[in-house]
């Protein structure tokens, strides 16, 4: 080859390799320890399941009690769109299915939250326009704020509690298919009937009054009924007939309450 001006200079040594290659003596294994301090700082998966439903948590008792003090884990419980809101509400008005199966299983505490809030806002408003009708006489009116109060600890009390000690009862006599987040959905979306109820039930007819809470009696009584029987059923015979009638006269004193509360 002619000689174009590059210097090529090649370092062979004695054994003819070109440089260094025995990588054996350069590498140095260690073994891997995966329990380094500096790795338990690291932020693992959340896989913990919601404390109220049936599953197993698959992290400890500490991690669990930890989440209950994260927005985060409170906003799975209001993960719903309006339309989906939408299509619940008519199911709880017009049930053609169980509405354990409307929910698929993503029960939901805001429909039930602003379904409770609108009666006891809308039962203060009629429950003020029928106290003004029956004192009509009266020169000066003056509102009755305590009504306001009333609705409130009548509805989100017995919206809360109620479920709540079914729940329980369930728990106590081992059925496995109580659920506290349902049991709260279905309790707060049956409250839906008493919107209508309320906006003409003020009527200064007493006769009228009895009739309109009647029928959201009925409507809402029946439609716990037929969604609390299966998982009442879940119990022994007995035991299912004193649940179903607890339901329906709590649900009655519910009903009276309004009536002579708001509309007497």
């Amino acid at each position: 080859m002619a000689n174009r001006g590059y210097d090529v200079v090649v370092d062979v040594d004695a054994e003819g390799d070109l440089g260094h290659t025995d990588l054996q003596e350069d590498l140095e294994f260690h073994s891997s320890n995966f329990e380094d301090p500096q790795n338990r700082n690291k932020i693992q998966p959340d896989t913990a399941s919601s404390f109220l439903n049936n599953g197993s948590s698959t992290r400890g008792h500490t991690s669990t009690k930890r989440l209950l003090w994260t927005i985060q884990f409170y906003a799975q419980f209001f993960d719903v769109d309006t339309a989906e809101v939408v299509k619940r509400c008519w199911a709880a008005l017009y049930p053609r299915a169980n509405f354990l199966d409307v929910l698929e299983g993503n029960p939901d505490l805001y429909g039930p939250f602003w379904i409770a809030t609108t009666v006891v806002f809308i039962l203060f408003m009629t429950g003020t326009i029928s106290w003004k009708l029956a004192s009509s006489g009266v020169e000066h009116y003056s509102y009755d704020f305590s009504l306001l109060s009333g609705a409130a600890g009548l509805i989100y009390g017995y919206t809360l509690i109620i479920p709540i000690l079914l729940w329980a009862t369930l728990k106590w006599f081992g059925s496995e298919s109580a659920n506290l987040l349902e049991c709260w959905a279905l309790y707060g979306y049956a409250n839906l009937i008493w919107i209508p109820v309320a906006l003409i039930s003020w009527s200064p007819i007493s006769i009228l009054n009895y009739i309109f809470v009647g029928i959201g009696f009925g409507v809402s009584a029946l439609f716990l009924f037929r969604n609390l029987y299966p998982v009442l059923s879940a119990t022994d015979v007995r035991t299912s007939k004193i649940l179903l009638i607890v339901v329906v006269a709590l649900h009655a004193a519910l009903a009276i309450a309004i009536k002579f509360l708001f509309f007497s």
